[in-house]
C-alpha cells in the first residue's frame, strides 16, 4: 500500500511518514523544496515529492497512483486569520480535490482537539460536541473539518483529533526542559488543569491504521491520546525527573501578566509581519482548565493501541533532545 503524507517534513508528519513504514508500507512524503528532510532521505520505503498544498498541481501529482492520503500539514501559527484560513482550510480544500481525482481508498484529516474546546467538568469531551474553537488555528482546523465531511458521500474520509502532541523532535515541550535547566520554572495559574496528551509515534501510528481501516464508516471522528488525564503540575515534576534535576524556582504566573505579555507579542508581531504563538487568542486557550478526551472509540475502531504512556515518554523525549545537542 502507498500513502501519501502533507506535511512530512514537520513534526507529526515526519513520525507518520516513519509509522507507515514501520507497518511495511510504501510513504510518498509531500515536501516544499525549502523543508528540511533531515528525517526522510535516505529511508527505505520513502519517496519525496516536492509541492505544497497551496499549489494545487502539485498535490494533483503527489497524489497520483496512492491508495491513501493522510493530510497533517498546517500551520500551528500564523500572522492573520487568513494565513490560517489559506494553509489550513484552502489547504485541506485543495488536498481533497487531488485525492477525489486520485480515487484513493481513504482520506485522512489530522484535526485537534481544540476545534471542540476545553471540558467543563474535566470529562472527556464528546467526539459530537458542539464545536467551541477559540484560537484562529482552532477556527481555521474547524472549518477544514467541515470540508472533509462535506465529502464524506463522495470520498471515504476519517477524522483524527489529536490533543497535545509531544515527543521527539518537538520543539514546544523543550522551552519546559530549558527552563527547569535554567533552574526557573514557570507555570500558570495554581498547575492543577488537567491535559490528555499522546506521544508522537503513537498519534503517527494512529493515522496510518485510520488510512487502512477500509471499513470505517466515511466521517467517522476519533480522539487519540494515551488513555489517561494529567495534572500539568505532575507533568513538571515528571519533566524535572526526567532531566534529573529539580527547578531552584518554581514561578506561578497569574493570567493578567501572561495576557500583557500576550497583547506585546502581538503588537510586535504586527509590526515585524511575523508570526507568534503567545496571542491574545492563546491565552484565551490556556485559561481553559480541562482539555481531556477519550481514545476508546479509535481503540475498537481503528483496531490502534497507544504504547507510551506520558511519563515513560517524556524520558524517551528527554534523551532525544539531549542525544541531539539541545539540552
Amino acid at each position: 500500500m502507498k500513502i501519501l503524507v502533507t506535511g512530512a517534513s514537520g513534526f507529526l508528519g515526519s513520525h507518520i511518514v516513519e509509522q507507515v513504514v514501520a507497518q511495511k508500507d510504501e510513504a510518498r512524503a509531500l515536501v516544499r523544496q525549502s523543508s528540511s528532510r533531515a528525517h526522510l532521505e535516505g529511508r527505505p520505503g520513502v519517496e519525496l515529492a516536492f509541492g505544497d498544498v497551496s499549489d494545487g498541481a502539485s498535490l494533483e501529482e503527489a497524489a497520483e497512483g496512492v491508495d491513501a492520503v493522510i493530510h497533517s500539514a498546517g500551520l500551528v501559527k500564523a500572522r492573520s486569520q487568513k494565513e490560517f484560513d489559506r494553509v489550513n482550510t484552502q489547504g485541506t480544500a485543495n488536498a481533497l480535490d487531488a485525492a477525489k481525482r486520485a480515487k484513493v481508498k481513504r482520506f485522512v484529516y489530522v484535526s485537534s482537539l481544540t476545534v471542540v474546546g476545553s471540558s467543563p467538568d474535566g470529562k472527556p469531551v464528546a467526539a459530537d460536541a458542539k464545536a467551541s474553537p477559540l484560537t484562529g488555528y482552532a477556527r481555521s482546523k474547524w472549518a477544514a473539518e467541515e470540508l472533509v465531511r462535506a465529502e464524506a458521500k463522495n470520498l471515504p474520509v476519517t477524522i483524527i483529533r489529536p490533543p497535545m502532541i509531544y515527543g521527539p523532535r518537538d520543539r514546544e515541550v523543550l522551552s519546559f526542559f530549558k527552563a527547569i535547566k535554567s533552574g526557573l520554572l514557570p507555570y500558570l495559574g495554581d498547575g492543577q488543569n488537567t491535559l490528555s496528551v499522546t506521544y508522537a509515534p503513537d498519534c503517527a501510528a494512529a493515522c496510518v491504521c485510520a488510512a487502512k481501516r477500509f471499513d470505517v464508516p466515511s466521517g467517522s471522528t476519533y480522539f487519540v491520546d494515551d488513555g489517561e488525564a494529567y495534572v500539568w503540575r505532575q507533568m513538571l515534576s515528571d519533566m524535572e525527573e526526567a532531566m534529573g534535576k529539580k527547578a531552584l524556582v518554581s514561578l506561578p504566573v497569574p493570567f493578567f501578566l501572561l495576557t500583557s505579555v500576550a497583547a506585546v507579542n502581538t503588537a510586535v508581531a504586527k509590526l515585524t509581519n511575523s508570526a507568534v504563538m503567545l496571542t491574545l487568542d492563546k491565552v484565551n486557550e490556556l485559561k481553559q482548565r480541562h482539555w481531556v478526551c477519550d481514545s476508546a472509540d479509535a481503540r475498537r475502531d481503528l483496531k490502534w493501541e497507544p504504547q507510551v504512556k506520558w511519563k515513560q515518554g517524556v524520558h524517551h523525549t528527554a534523551q532525544w533532545y539531549r542525544d541531539n545537542g539541545l539540552l
